[in-house]
């Protein structure tokens, strides 16, 4: 059985269960299709047409776009924490990494950017203000903040980490001597 697999791995490139799960995920757009039946596919009142377009769109904008800047942000976070740690001294105190203490809040900010990204720049004002009698005006205010308090929090856990980390080491230099 693990010669077989192998030799799927090489024919293949990945593991067969990443095939099967393909395969399923055609499988499974089959049966929506199927059960729409052809004749609403090309309609163009169907509303789950203009949800593929943005599907698409988002897609080819994630992968040709904001793929490369975040992957190229967080080398460029990496390689510079690399750089600091290599020119510092580390006198025995422990190395906490800060990368993902910054990773994860970023990640936060830019899905609630993401999200609400036509309330924070006042995108629509009239029919927002038509439809709820509010103005846009706090989503920009409101995302700092908790963007604020996520990066808040995650140098607060980056301290403690730190603190942990150091405390760790002492009591194993008691230890040992």
């Amino acid at each position: 059985m693990p010669t077989i697999i192998a030799g799927a791995k090489r024919f293949y490139g990945a593991h067969p269960l990443y095939l099967l799960v393909l395969l399923a995920g055609f499988s499974l757009f089959g049966y929506i299709i199927a059960v729409m039946g052809p004749a609403t596919l090309w309609n163009p009142d169907v509303w789950w047409q203009s949800i593929l377009v943005w599907f698409l769109g988002a897609v080819i904008a994630h992968d040709f776009v904001l793929f490369p800047l975040y992957a190229l942000a967080d080398r460029l976070l990496t390689a510079s924490w690399h750089a600091a740690r290599g020119r510092r001294p580390t006198l025995g105190r422990p190395i906490v990494s800060p990368v993902n203490y910054l990773r994860i809040p970023a990640l936060g900010s830019g899905l609630l950017l993401l999200l609400f990204f036509p309330g924070i720049f006042e995108q629509g004002k009239a029919t927002y203000l038509a439809a709820t009698g509010q103005t846009q005006q706090p989503f920009l205010v409101r995302w700092l903040l908790v963007s604020a308090v996520m990066f808040g929090v995650s140098a607060l856990s980056y301290v403690v980490a730190r603190r942990y980390a150091l405390r760790q080491r002492r009591l194993t230099e008691v230890i040992t001597t």
